[in-house]
């Protein structure tokens, strides 16, 4: 037998020994349902057999392994993207990738060997295993991997993929950093940044299972395409329980029918607004002007005024989230009635204490009272001018004033940030933030009050920041995250992008003023070629020719009449929220985050035209591209012109 026919042979015990996970997680559903013990510890025992037997017989068919470490000790380990069980009384067939031994296959090299004689990777096509080759640490060459190289090259189609089998020693280290640890990628495009955060949240949901279980782990991105982009990541790699959503989504309260003016978004996400909103909030708080006075039968107890007041401003003292705050000062109120009631002999019965608690309640009222987030912004924002008097500008409060209550998407931030101030809201493990840049001091509000006793992945590239409010700097984009400690590391080997494509973007850097360093690529192929206005149709059609995913790119307001050009010259484009289609129209505002094999940049000049940050959205839709990318029209930069001829 060949050593090739060998590892297949390995691959059938490998697919044996799944179907042995499989089956014996059905039957255990069975027998725990026969389980003695509480109710409580009977419901959850079946809930985690049901969701293990679930889980098994829903993953992806996948090759069951892609790695192997052979070890001084004699050992021999297979490495997957999950853990497959031996015979009764036998070691696992495979090893799940982020168990502790697994880190050598990723890290280990002939100036640290980490007791590894040999490590060998595997080629698939499909799920036939099709060869693999050898890297001896122990003297021999280093010598570049193909199976590797062509692992990160080929094309793309459809949902992004985990990227497991060729993880980088740099990005492994990011992957297992820990969970008390709070890290700041910088990573231009292609880099694997998002994959780091993605596998990291695998990584940590394995080694920290039990404590992510009870607080959870969510992943902000930057708009539904991209959720819907690596949405596949995650269970491929064994890990459904993780909420993903973007952060307009996640701050939704009220329901957006209004547009804000460009001066009014900028303000509703300045931090200072956080002020406002306090000081519109908790000056809503009134000094006792009467004793608080509860008809008990023929009786009327009474908390005099001075105590009410004492009992209010010690609250205050307290900072407590207004609602905390309001529901002290009525339960110590009642509990003043109570001790007086005590002293003159009345026992103090539960149907007792609720008919105080009811008799009580309209005077705190008047004096702390029960609000609602949305009508303090509605009051806030039909005249601002107390709350906002030497925080904002004449002109700022000019801007942010509304007659009408129509809620804009600005106003759900806003809104979110008085229920933080209302009351705790639900906080996670660990949140891993993707496009961070882009985020307002508001926006980072909100993450910051739902990571609070937990841990942050930050993902950006600040040369890709579109928004009027994007970070300059991670200084102080982490310090409005409430994590200003976390460590900042760079991404500088663009692994997805081709060396024609990273050549072109670093020319715009000094353009963008973004201070990031340059990026090298891994890979020297790749194609980039300028066109002539008029040429996009061309440039579709050849694109097609080629195997995997094609997007064409061009200015939001210019991106319907372009379909309707190319539709009527026969090419056929799905909508960038389809998935799996072969060729996507992509509204520039829409593209970051997402890789085509090829991209068509239609008139680079109105996508700069479109938006005050021009710049940067152009450098984005230029990155979009693993394998090919066509420019169609000028590009409206002097120091990118040397680019203009065919390449």
């Amino acid at each position: 037998m060949t050593e090739l026919e060998s590892e297949r042979a390995y691959v059938t015990e490998c697919r044996k020994g799944l179907q042995r996970m499989l089956d014996g997680a059905r039957e255990n559903v069975i027998v725990g349902e026969a389980v003695a013990g509480d109710r409580y510890s009977a419901e959850r025992l079946g809930r985690h057999l049901k969701s293990l037997a679930k889980e098994l017989s829903e993953a992806p068919e996948g090759p069951p392994f892609f790695g192997r470490l052979d070890v001084e000790e004699g050992h021999r380990y297979y490495i997957g993207r999950r853990h497959i069980s031996g015979e009764t009384g036998h070691p696992p067939v495979v090893i799940d990738w982020r168990a502790p031994v697994s880190t050598a296959f990723y890290r280990a090299h002939a100036g640290d060997r980490r007791g590894i004689l040999m490590r060998r990777r595997y080629g698939w096509a499909d799920l036939t295993l099709t060869g693999f080759e050898d890297e001896h640490l122990d003297g021999g060459a280093q010598v570049a991997s193909r199976i590797l190289a062509a692992e990160i090259e080929r094309p793309r189609v459809g949902p992004m993929r985990d990227i497991v089998a060729t993880i980088q020693p740099e990005q492994d280290e990011l992957v297992r950093a820990e969970l008390e640890e709070s890290i700041c990628v910088q990573g231009a495009p292609g880099t694997g940044k998002t994959a780091v955060g993605l596998h990291r949240a695998a990584y940590l949901l394995y080694a920290h299972r039990q404590r992510l279980d009870r607080h959870g782990v969510l992943i902000l991105g930057p708009n539904r395409a991209f959720l819907g982009y690596i949405g596949a990541v995650l269970p491929a790699l064994g890990e459904v329980d993780v909420e993903q959503t973007t952060v307009d989504d996640l701050l939704r309260r009220v329901q957006v029918k209004g547009t804000d003016s460009a001066e009014a978004a900028v303000v509703k996400h300045d931090e200072r607004m956080a002020a406002v909103l306090r000081k519109a909030l908790y000056g809503r708080i009134a000094k006792p002007a009467e004793p608080v006075a509860v008809r008990d039968g023929a009786f009327v107890w009474r908390v005099q005024q001075e105590d009410l007041r004492r009992i209010v401003d010690d609250a205050r003292r307290a900072a407590l989230p207004y609602r905390i705050g309001r529901e002290r000062v009525l339960s110590q109120t009642v509990a003043l009635i109570r001790r007086q009631a005590e002293l003159r002999g009345r026992t103090a019965t539960a149907a007792w204490m609720r008919a105080m608690t009811r008799g009580a309640t309209p005077a705190i009222d008047a004096v702390w009272p029960n609000v609602k987030a949305e009508e303090v912004l509605t009051e806030l924002l039909a005249d601002p001018t107390g709350p906002a008097e030497g925080i904002l500008a004449p002109e700022e409060r000019r801007a942010i004033t509304r007659a009408r209550k129509t809620w804009t998407a600005a106003d759900n931030v806003l809104i979110d940030e008085l229920e933080g101030l209302l009351d705790h809201p639900k906080g996670y493990g660990h949140v891993i933030v993707d496009e961070a840049q882009d985020l307002s001091p508001m926006q980072c509000r909100a993450i910051a009050r739902r990571s609070e006793y937990g841990s942050l992945t930050v993902l950006g590239d600040l040369a890709q920041g579109t928004t009027p409010w994007a970070a300059a700097d991670w200084a102080d984009q982490l310090k409005s995250l409430g994590k200003p400690d976390a460590t900042v590391i760079a991404l500088t080997t663009g692994f997805r992008v081709p060396a024609a494509v990273v050549e072109l973007a670093n020319g715009l850097l000094d353009d963008l003023g973004a201070n990031v360093p340059r990026t090298r690529s891994f890979r020297s192929e790749g194609r980039l070629l300028m066109r002539a206005d008029g040429e996009a149709a061309a440039a579709v059609t050849e694109a097609m020719a080629f195997e995997g995913s094609v997007g064409v790119i061009a200015a939001d307001h210019e991106l319907p009449g372009l379909v309707a050009r190319l539709r009527a010259a026969g090419v056929d484009l799905a909508p960038v929220d389809e998935p799996g289609a072969r060729v996507t129209a992509v509204p520039a505002s829409m593209a970051k985050g997402l890789e085509y094999d090829h991209v068509v940049v239609v008139d680079p000049e109105a996508i700069v035209a479109a938006e005050p940050r021009g710049m940067n959205r152009l450098y984005v839709a230029l990155t979009r591209a693993v394998s090919r990318l066509d420019v169609v029209g000028p590009l409206p930069l002097t120091r990118t012109r040397g680019a203009s001829g065919p390449r």
